[in-house]
């Protein structure tokens, strides 16, 4: 596992960022199918402002997530700057102190986020939620014997496609009932995006 700084989260949450830019069309038109046509271009507009960000500037990782945390709750609309901020400061409180990282610590600190937005959001496995994509990735991380972060990204990517049938049962798209079945949720995609992103900077 890469050591834990202000520096490490700050890769992450910025190949996320790069992932939403590229991907800002696909997360709109999947939240226009079934919402109100908006996640991508809040989430865009959020994750720059996260992206911008100085690590140099906190003094450790807990600082630096907490503050964009606090940047996405002001910056994306909706009910997913919410979900986000408190993902990522569940993640922070769970977070030990600079330094070396390893599994155990890190499961506990991403059972944590996925606990804080499933109890913000109400919402269970199942709902067509972006708690479909983190609670599998969760789990596929705390059962990997090796590559955890791997495994979490596929289990995302997973869990992100097996919302395609689901009738949602919170948020926006729960208004549309059973029409809202045949389209992937947009914030369970985003959500395996932000997983991904870990795979591939955190590992």
């Amino acid at each position: 596992m890469r050591p834990l700084d202000a520096f490490a989260v700050a890769d992450w949450l910025r190949a996320f960022a790069a992932d939403v830019a590229a991907n800002e069309a696909l997360l709109t038109d999947l939240d226009r199918q079934i919402g109100d046509a908006d996640h991508g271009a809040n989430m865009n507009r959020g994750m720059r402002a996260v992206a911008a960000l100085d690590p140099a500037e906190f003094p450790d990782a807990r600082a630096f997530t907490k503050k964009a945390a606090m940047t996405l709750v002001s910056t994306v609309g909706g009910a997913s700057g919410p979900l986000y901020g408190t993902l990522l400061l569940r993640l922070a409180a769970a977070l030990p102190p600079d330094g070396p990282i390893d599994r155990d610590a890190w499961s506990v600190a991403l059972r944590a986020a996925v606990d804080g937005v499933r109890q913000r959001g109400r919402a269970e496995p199942g709902d067509k939620t972006m708690v479909d994509a983190l609670q599998p990735a969760s789990e596929a991380f705390d059962a990997a014997q090796d590559d955890p972060w791997g495994a979490a990204a596929r289990a995302a990517d997973a869990g992100r496609e097996a919302t395609t049938p689901l009738v949602a049962h919170k948020g926006r798209a729960s208004y549309l009932g059973e029409r809202s079945a045949g389209h992937a949720d947009p914030g369970a995609t985003s959500a395996a995006m932000l997983i991904r992103a870990a795979a591939g900077t955190l590992s």
